[in-house]
């Protein structure tokens, strides 16, 4: 019996952009968006003009995710600092959001969620890492990894 290797990506990365506006101080959610404006009531939001959303996601990693028992490590990564959280993919998960990529504590699901029960949000990610994403020529990486 001849086994194939299935060509399922395990990692997938998405650049972004700092803001002056980023707060970071959610209790519930990090948000990263495609769009390039940001006022201070996006408090969960972390980086601007990604080049990636929910919906440009590769279609055979979304289907991993969409499985509840799948455990999703993600680094937040501004050089010199790494910010690393931990959540799970969900049954329910649509992943089909045109411009957004929600990381979320709660179990809650909408076309922006990525991931559910995550041990972090954005109140949780260091200073120094925010005052360097406040700095709009800063460019962030999310790198999302399946475990």
């Amino acid at each position: 019996m001849i086994f194939r290797k299935l060509d399922v990506p395990l990692e997938q990365e998405i650049i972004f952009q700092g803001h002056k506006n980023i707060l970071s101080l959610h209790s519930k959610t990090i948000e990263i968006t495609k769009d390039s404006n940001l006022t201070k009531k996006g408090d969960c939001i972390i980086g601007v003009s990604a080049n990636k959303a929910c919906d440009d996601l590769d279609n055979s990693f979304k289907q991993k995710l969409r499985t509840s028992d799948t455990v999703v490590k993600i680094g937040i990564i501004v050089e010199p600092y790494v910010f690393s959280l931990a959540g799970f993919g969900n049954n329910n998960l649509e992943i089909i959001h045109k411009h957004d990529i929600v990381m979320r504590k709660s179990n809650y699901v909408d076309s922006r969620t990525l991931i559910v029960s995550c041990d972090k949000s954005a109140i949780d990610i260091p200073r120094n890492l925010i005052k360097a994403l406040t700095n709009s020529e800063a460019k962030g990486i999310l790198r999302i990894k399946i475990e």
